[in-house]
């Protein structure tokens, strides 16, 4: 019953901002945590950002400072906002939940950056 769906992945250029949106359906009480991964070609898929029930969020190195986990309650979706991305960002994006003891993940989204 649960399912999420992400959207607003696409070819940005080095140093430009993106905005990724994850769309939660279902019935859903007391979510633990939500949060982001990312997965490169060739390497694994690593957390870039995460945000529990109390609203404490975590960043990976990598993004810290640049990268923004939020949340939307009335719209039941949350939000990756990427600002000056890099080259090095490029991956595939899931957005994940943690509920109920198990992990929903979305379909991903392609983020390129390129000149």
């Amino acid at each position: 019953q649960v399912q999420l769906v992400e959207s607003g992945g696409g070819l940005v250029q080095p140093g430009g901002s993106l905005r990724l949106s994850c769309a939660v359906s279902g019935t859903i009480f007391s979510i633990s945590a939500m949060g982001w991964h990312r997965q490169a070609p060739g390497k694994e898929r690593d957390m870039v950002a995460t945000i529990d029930w109390r609203d404490i969020t975590n960043y990976a190195d990598s993004v810290k400072g640049r990268f923004t986990i939020s949340g939307d309650n009335a719209k039941n979706t949350f939000y990756l906002h990427m600002t000056s991305l890099k080259p090095e960002d490029t991956a595939v994006y899931y957005c994940n939940l943690r509920y109920g003891g198990n992990m929903y993940w979305g379909q991903g989204a392609q983020v390129t950056v390129s000149s």
